[in-house]
């Protein structure tokens, strides 16, 4: 018997996707894939439904490149109300802790360097994280008691933007991967001697991706009403997504190899050094991504079509 035929196109590319007020990211990706008719669809980082902005979905070939994306930094702005702290960590959940106390902006500035560089963070309960093979948020919505070990986190820039009122506090925070915005509006509510949730959270950065790449449903849907061509020139190439990673441009012969698995040797005094990862491409198409190990290019990834 033959193999089955997959339904939808094979189109391949990133779709920066402005995520609207309420969606999950599921949610987002099925639609994605739905006005594009792909085959296969991916994303690089949850968003919350409450959160808004940045999600990159991978169509197709792009979604080997995920992980490359999901290990880039994030930069989001964020909005903390004073007072209560909520089940969540955000406006979503019930309150489960109050204070009277609120803290003025030196107390706050002066509180920042302490959540800047690499720091420990308890991650929410309400999390995609995983505990014992079960998501910690499906065990807290079933009320069991979720307790989550604290993990090292990155946070490169952390900064007060605005305060609207006693009650509110504006941030911009640049950070690594894992980093949960909703545990450090927590933490900073307590270290301050008061509490703190999430009201506003909008995602402006994720690696190589940002605001300016972003398209909105609405433009989506209307590139979808003009055919799919419409649609495939609001993605970004499937290689956008290894911005960071060595170019090395081969051959035909070499490009065979790759595709059938095989590794070639590098040649010539700028052959990029043992240990690092970089992608080929022929003729302007992405091949593989590979290792280089002994002088030669292993591939890890190898694409299909041009």
């Amino acid at each position: 018997m033959g193999q089955r035929q997959k339904k939808g196109r094979p189109v391949s590319g990133w779709l920066i996707l402005d995520k609207p007020l309420g969606m999950t990211s599921t949610q987002a990706v099925s639609v994605v894939k739905r006005l594009f008719g792909a085959q296969k669809a991916g994303h690089a980082g949850t968003l919350d439904p409450l959160a808004t902005g940045l999600l990159p979905i991978a169509l197709g070939e792009a979604t080997k490149t995920v992980p490359y994306v999901m290990d880039g930094r994030k930069i989001y702005g964020f909005t903390v109300r004073w007072g209560e702290e909520t089940e969540t960590d955000d406006a979503e959940g019930a309150v489960v802790a109050t204070s009277d106390a609120r803290p003025d902006r030196a107390a706050i500035e002066a509180l920042l360097p302490a959540f800047t560089g690499t720091i420990m963070q308890v991650p929410p309960a309400f999390s995609a994280i995983k505990v014992d093979g079960e998501r910690a948020y499906d065990l807290a919505r079933d009320g069991e008691e979720v307790v989550l070990e604290p993990r090292p986190i990155e946070v490169h820039r952390l900064d007060i933007v605005d305060m609207p009122d006693e009650h509110t506090a504006v941030f911009a925070a640049e950070c690594g991967k894992g980093t949960y915005v909703r545990a450090l509006a927590r933490d900073m509510g307590r270290a301050l001697g008061t509490r703190g949730h999430v009201v506003r959270l909008r995602r402006l950065l994720v690696g190589p991706f940002d605001e300016a790449s972003m398209v909105t449903l609405d433009a989506l849907r209307a590139a979808h009403e003009d055919g799919s061509e419409a649609c495939d020139a609001l993605l970004a190439p499937v290689e956008t997504a290894l911005s960071d990673m060595r170019e090395i441009r081969i051959g035909e012969a070499e490009a065979a190899r790759l595709r059938n698995g095989q590794p070639f040797i590098l040649r010539g005094r700028d052959a990029p050094l043992a240990g690092e990862t970089v992608f080929a491409t022929q003729a302007g198409t992405l091949i593989a991504i590979g290792s280089v190990e002994q002088g030669s290019f292993h591939p890890l990834r190898v694409f299909v079509g041009g």
